[in-house]
């Protein structure tokens, strides 16, 4: 793979304008297919095939007016006052004339009143999904109310539900991100061909993403998380492979040749490390989980597109960019007697990265002692997770959807936030009667049930549903065991089926199959690790380490994200209104990407320290080298990875705010604490053990090359004194 890579490289050198041109047109292209065929993502999170996924999808068949979106008017009194049909009958009025409303029930006949009488509910009943509102609608739904004074009037129900978009505070994100680049380079050439580099890359991968939107149900989260990875990932190949490529140029080689060279060793890792990060992307599939898959594959399509572009796009970059990748100071130097490398990094092993590699060689024990101890105590919130659908009670203060929620609660209690409903069919409509009064009875008696509605039927009076009002919220505990128990009830029931639904059904459900699937996915993705290190590093122990020092970031980086957003400790930093439950399908999503981002610092890390180990080192020099070259570029990399996932938790969606956040932390974990500190510390302490694989075992593997050792032996290095290309 190195000599094919080392080709391309020099190939997309030497003909970097058809390569620039051909990307163009391929942005262009895509870009008109956005613009051409881009459709509207959804906030559903449904999963086929569990029980309220039956229900509703029966609704939608036999009772079809009652499967559209619903929304909720919540009107309140002055202070001491009470609401009077006359009072309330304007604002039913006018949500009953916006457009695509089926029905707006009258608080005082439904009895949606409270005991007080200053709260009152209005229920509206939308003709379409959810996904069908248009924005028209719902601005429309948003002013129902408006002429009444003397009345509070919010609006709430799914169709209120805020969809994250793309701002300015991602913005922050990048601009770390090119700061570290020019500190890092020490060139504005450099750090702006790196960021350009990886923008390209993100905007083909969006682009090709909103083309395909028409025809595949994304979620509101796919596109932000595709951009989120596909920023980080593209900055983070570009920044390896240019620092390859400068490192080679300051040792005397032509600029063609050291983008070959680049590609065909850093761009082998690049390759290996985002094949990582796809494959682990592409196995959340594994979960059976629709909505995931697509984020899934939405999010590793764009990590593929960051590969690409840093094997063709980047290496013609370089090439237009000649001599002005190197700091101004060493533009002029004479570089083929190697007295440039020299000065460039400092003289050979002093830099911080071999002064740190020393420090592990001597303190590895104490090190890795308090490092395992350290991450096993952040790790135990952990035990105390739970996972839930997102909610209104979790969005941001003074968003309507929130106000609606906080006022509902107040006047009739959180129940009346996260109502089920019971789904009643019979094949006669004297069945179903009969069923429904039986259900309605046992759920009565349920523990946790604060009320139910009487029966709705439809036309053909074979199916009926009963509104259940639980005592507790919609991502409350107790919530979740009252719909069990409703559940088990029900199933005696007979001569009709009862299936129980809702949106907190929904979400309950939701987050007990991701929870069955999280240790599934857990082992085949520490499974996979290993598999893949053995066939690159050629080793048992490598391998082994790596998997477990993953582990290790999984368990603090659920720690600290279930302390701050479920727990509430210093909430307040990372700008969250209210803590609740983590998202349910945040620890599976986190489990994937931070797998593929672990195993790349630990390729750019232990393959440095092969290369010197085969090349004749010592183990122990060999670690100190490989922790030596690679510890600027990779703690360079991490902090832009931080910047970039931190600026999502500036957002205040609360969804995309956790998933920055954990991914931000996890990053630091793993590249910091796990491979800038326990790779090493373990790797003196196995020493030349590390390397061992059993023969039978090492005829069997095919050998990936991932060092550019067959490179150097089929392609020696020639340092002829050409000068780079000047532009």
């Amino acid at each position: 793979m190195a000599i094919l890579l080392y080709r391309l490289g020099r190939l997309s050198f030497r003909r970097r304008g058809r390569v620039l041109a051909l990307w163009l047109l391929l942005l262009a292209l895509l870009g008109g297919g956005a613009a051409a065929f881009s459709g509207p993502t959804t906030s559903k999170f449904s999963i086929p095939g569990t029980e309220s996924q039956k229900a509703l999808d029966a609704l939608s068949r036999e009772f079809p007016q009652a499967g559209g979106a619903t929304g909720t008017i919540v009107v309140a009194a002055p202070e001491g006052g009470k609401l009077t049909p006359q009072a309330v009958a304007p604002v039913t009025g006018e949500a009953a004339r916006v457009p695509g409303v089926l029905a707006a029930v009258d608080p005082f006949v439904s009895k949606a009143v409270s005991q007080d009488g200053r709260y009152a509910l209005i229920q509206v009943q939308f003709t379409t999904g959810v996904d069908g509102i248009t924005d028209a609608q719902r601005e429309a739904f948003s002013k129902a109310g408006a002429s009444v004074a003397d009345l509070r009037v919010e609006h709430g129900g799914e169709i209120m539900r805020g969809v994250p978009e793309v701002g300015s505070t991602e913005v922050i994100g990048v601009g770390v991100a090119a700061l570290v680049l020019v500190l890092t380079f020490g060139s504005l050439v450099a750090a702006g061909m790196t960021l350009l580099n990886a923008l390209v890359g993100v905007a083909a991968g969006m682009a090709g993403l909103f083309a395909l939107s028409s025809t595949v149900e994304l979620t509101s989260t796919a596109p932000i998380l595709a951009l989120m990875l596909g920023l980080a990932v593209g900055i983070d190949y570009a920044l390896f492979i240019t620092s390859r490529y400068r490192t080679y140029v300051e040792d005397g080689m032509d600029g063609e040749e050291a983008a070959g060279r680049a590609a065909g060793t850093a761009g082998s890792a690049v390759v290996f490390a985002g094949a990582t990060v796809v494959i682990a992307l592409a196995g959340l599939a594994v979960a059976g989980v629709p909505f995931l898959t697509v984020m899934g594959l939405a999010a590793a399509a764009t990590v593929a597109l960051a590969v690409l572009v840093s094997l063709t796009l980047l290496p013609a970059v370089l090439g237009f960019a000649g001599v002005r990748v190197l700091p101004r100071k060493q533009r002029n130097l004479d570089r083929t007697s190697g007295v440039a490398s020299a000065e460039a990094h400092g003289g050979a092993g002093t830099g911080f990265g071999f002064r740190w590699g020393r420090v592990v060689a001597r303190l590895r024990v104490p090190l890795l002692l308090v490092g395992v101890i350290g991450l096993g105590a952040l790790a135990l919130p952990l035990q105390d997770m739970r996972l839930a659908l997102p909610d209104a009670s979790t969005e941001a203060e003074g968003s309507p959807n929130r106000e609606a929620y906080d006022l509902t609660t107040r006047g009739f209690g959180e129940g009346f936030n996260g109502r089920l409903i019971a789904v009643v069919s019979g094949d006669t409509p004297e069945a179903t009667a009969a069923a429904a009064a039986a259900a309605a009875g046992l759920i009565t008696k349920t523990d946790g049930v604060l009320a139910v509605a009487p029966p709705q039927k439809n036309e053909r009076g074979t199916t009926a549903l009963l509104a259940v009002i639980p005592e507790t919220g919609p991502t409350d505990a107790a919530t979740e065991d009252t719909v069990n128990a409703i559940r088990d009830r029900v199933e005696s029931v007979r001569g009709a089926s009862v299936a129980l639904t809702g949106a907190t059904a929904v979400g309950i459900d939701v987050s007990e199959k991701l929870a069955h699937a999280l240790p599934v996915y857990l082992l085949l993705v520490v499974g996979l690790s290993v598999l893949l290190l053995m066939l690159v590093f050629r080793s048992i122990l490598v391998p082994v380490k790596a998997a477990l020092g993953f582990l290790l970031t999984i368990g603090a980086t659920f720690g600290i994200t279930v302390a701050i957003f479920q727990q509430g400790r210093l909430a307040d930093l990372v700008g969250l209104d209210t803590p609740g439950p983590l998202v349910s399908f945040l620890p599976i999503l986190l489990i994937g990407i931070l797998f593929g981002l672990a195993m790349d610092y630990e390729v750019f890390l232990v393959s440095r320290m092969r290369e010197d180990f085969v090349h004749g080192s010592d183990a122990r020099e060999s670690v100190v080298s490989g922790v030596g070259h690679n510890a600027r570029v990779v703690s360079a990399a991490a902090i832009i990875m931080t910047a970039v996932f931190g600026g999502f938790v500036l957002m205040h969606d609360p969804v995309i705010k956790s998933i920055g956040f954990a991914l931000a932390v996890g990053v630091l974990v793993d590249a910091f604490v796990v491979r800038m500190t326990l790779v090493p510390a373990v790797m003196h302490l196995l020493g030349r053990a590390a390397w061992w694989l059993p023969r039978p075992v090492d005829r069997i593997l095919p050998d990936l090359d991932i060092e550019g050792e067959r490179l150097q032996q089929e392609i020696p290095v020639q340092r002829p004194a050409a000068e780079l290309t000047k532009v």
